[in-house]
């Protein structure tokens, strides 16, 4: 865990045993691969740690999505040729379905599953040369966040809310799972994705969109609406559509420059608001999973492992989940403390003498670890550096919103 946490360009069994002062790899290799400990009930842990963190928070989601790591070769389990997200296109590698809890006040991975390919387990020598149990059967990627889900289900950590891309949302199976379980969602789909806008009449999205949101008519039923980003307030038109059932809807995203639409069907469950800002504020809260594997991989090396075997590789990932989760819980806990930002009100406006320091960041918290953990280390030069990097990211901040101000006056 310290090694995962620490400074290292690159976190694998190699490079975190030189780190920790070992002379050769093979402790941190037999912890992955040899050790007698559950990887699922640590998960477990994991889970149930940051839904107690943040579990008070006004809104709840459940955000799946999956990540990739690029693979040499056939040689490790879930291998393939297939669309990789992290690469942009199709390439070798390894995709593993995640679901982030996220909040309002801070969000972090808690679950993860493999995506193994059918060929692969239908290989008996094949899966004996790459560590893979008899327990694991195929699974797509619906089913294996299905799976996540109902774990959290048996452990009462699944929150009132699930959003999550075209994969999850063209799942009928999984939709209907969350609603046989009275759990809400918001799933993106594609504009061939057809809802009953009447019974016994089914139309594609687009065409209902244009039939009933577009010209000058009906602009009044579309809302901007702004949710706050990383990098800001994020700012589109939101409309929605009823169907022909009272807790479904189709939400419709609007970019408010280029136009581009992005549709949602959503369900409500009885008992949640049943009002478009709510939906618009889950369909929101799946942008932070992006900012959850940008974390994990750049911070605590989710995607450095060379391990080649099935459990070592899940292993990997779940202690990476704990060293994220313990940072990303300080970081939302330590931005309840944090002072306002101080910000511009207007485009000509110049920057005050003093603009403070950011909020304490995950990957702020991270190097503060390091610092207490490795006591050699001349603290005074590091705390220097923290300081120096918080105050240079709150200026940094003022501009950027200084010029979105401009922006936005010109256009």
């Amino acid at each position: 865990m310290a090694g995962l946490m620490s400074d290292l360009p690159r976190k694998n069994g190699w490079t975190i045993a030189e780190h920790v002062g070992d002379e050769t790899p093979d402790r941190t290799q037999r912890l992955l691969n040899q050790a007698v400990w559950d990887h699922d009930r640590v998960q477990g842990v994991v889970r149930r740690f940051v839904v107690e963190q943040l579990g008070d928070q006004s809104l709840r989601v459940g955000a799946l999505d999956e990540s990739g790591q690029e693979k040499q070769g056939e040689s490790t389990a879930g291998t393939k040729r297939q669309y990789m997200g992290c690469a942009g296109r199709v390439a070798n590698g390894v995709n593993t379905v995640y679901c982030s809890y996220a909040t309002p006040g801070g969000h972090a991975l808690i679950g993860a599953r493999i995506y193994v390919p059918e060929e692969q387990l239908a290989d008996v020598e094949r899966r004996k040369v790459l560590g893979i149990p008899a327990t694991v059967v195929f699974r797509t990627k619906s089913q294996l966040a299905q799976d996540l889900l109902a774990d959290m289900i048996a452990d009462r950590t699944v929150p009132p809310w699930i959003a999550g891309d075209e994969v999850y949302g063209r799942a009928g199976k999984l939709r209907a799972f969350l609603e046989d379980h009275g759990i809400g969602y918001v799933m993106r789909v594609g504009c061939a994705f057809t809802i009953e806008v009447r019974s016994g009449h089914r139309i594609r999205a687009d065409t209902a969109m244009t039939t009933h949101l577009s010209g000058r008519k009906n602009r009044k039923r579309w809302q901007v609406c702004s949710v706050t980003g990383s990098k800001g307030e994020r700012a589109y038109a939101w409309a929605w559509l009823a169907t022909t059932s009272p807790r479904h809807y189709l939400l419709i995203r609007k970019h408010l420059s280029t136009g581009e639409l992005a549709y949602h069907y959503c369900h409500i469950p009885a008992g949640q608001p049943d009002t478009l800002m709510t939906l618009v504020r889950v369909a929101c809260l799946r942008w932070p999973v992006e900012e959850g594997f940008e974390f994990g991989k750049d911070h605590f090396g989710l995607d450095h492992s060379q391990v080649r075997l099935y459990t070592a590789l899940l292993r990997h990932i779940v202690l990476t989940l704990a060293a994220l989760a313990v940072c990303a819980i300080t970081a939302a806990q330590a931005k309840t403390r944090a002072p306002a930002p101080i910000l511009p009100t207007t485009p000509d406006e110049q920057p005050p003498e003093d603009l403070g320091l950011i909020a304490l960041t995950v990957a702020e918290i991270k190097r503060l670890f390091t610092l207490v953990t490795r006591r050699h280390l001349p603290k005074s030069h590091h705390l220097h550096w923290t300081w120096w990097r918080r105050r240079h990211q709150a200026r940094a901040r003022w501009y950027h919103h200084r010029t979105r101000l401009r922006r936005d006056q010109q256009t």
